[in-house]
């Protein structure tokens, strides 16, 4: 079974990837699961960094066999699409409610590039080895899934390397304590942050990067 990820532009996308009739459509073309990812209103005050013109509206995940036709039935629906092949890791994967109902939730997707200096190797032991506990031990992620960027699977894909959605608590679209977990204690907010962006340099996940902050549904097919 192969994970898929796409980013998605398009006016209008949180209406036309929460079409009632999408999830039969991804189902009928092989898809097993189906997962939303759409950057609206709920969570428009939260910070978004984008490295790409234009910034990107939404992700789509898909799980299938064969993902070439579900891909067709998306590209189908939307303005522009870039997709890539992935394997994920879950360090933290809670139980979410499907039947595309949104999870009560901040889902932040971050799309990293390897830094040039560093060989694909030691990218993914400072990402994956050093730093998945570093940022469970300084944010109030109650969801993490790493996903590792095996290739690109349209034409014109930009480069990526690497994809991340955190899931944190709703209120942390405006209030950092929230984010970072630090109760209001402005010290242990410093403190965290601190460690927290010490960690991502290291990697190189402080810049060439898109933060999408989205709202998140899925779908069990």
């Amino acid at each position: 079974m192969t994970k898929v990820m796409a980013a998605a532009w398009g006016d209008g996308l949180d209406g036309r990837l929460r079409d009632p009739d999408l999830p039969s459509a991804c189902a009928d073309a092989g898809a097993t699961r189906l997962q939303v990812n759409i950057s609206d209103d709920a969570v428009a005050g939260a910070m978004r960094i984008a490295e790409l013109t234009p910034p990107i509206d939404g992700v789509i995940s898909i799980w299938a066999d064969e993902p070439a036709g579900v891909l067709d039935v998306l590209s189908a629906r939307v303005g522009r699409l870039s997709a890539w092949a992935v394997e994920e890791r879950a360090p933290l994967n809670p139980v979410l409610p499907a039947a595309g109902r949104r999870i009560d939730a901040l889902s932040n997707v971050a799309f990293l590039r390897r830094p040039p200096e560093l060989s694909r190797t030691e990218w993914l032991h400072r990402w994956l080895d050093d730093h998945t506990q570093v940022a469970i031990d300084t944010q109030a992620t109650f969801g993490y899934y790493q996903n590792v960027v095996l290739g690109p699977l349209t034409d014109g894909a930009p480069p990526v390397d690497a994809i991340v959605e955190e899931l944190f608590p709703m209120a942390a679209v405006s209030d950092p304590h929230a984010f970072y977990g630090s109760g209001g204690d402005q010290a242990e907010l410093e403190d965290r942050l601190g460690r927290m962006l010490a960690s991502v340099a290291r990697f190189g996940a402080d810049r060439n990067l898109d933060v999408v902050p989205t709202s998140r549904f899925q779908w069990e097919l």
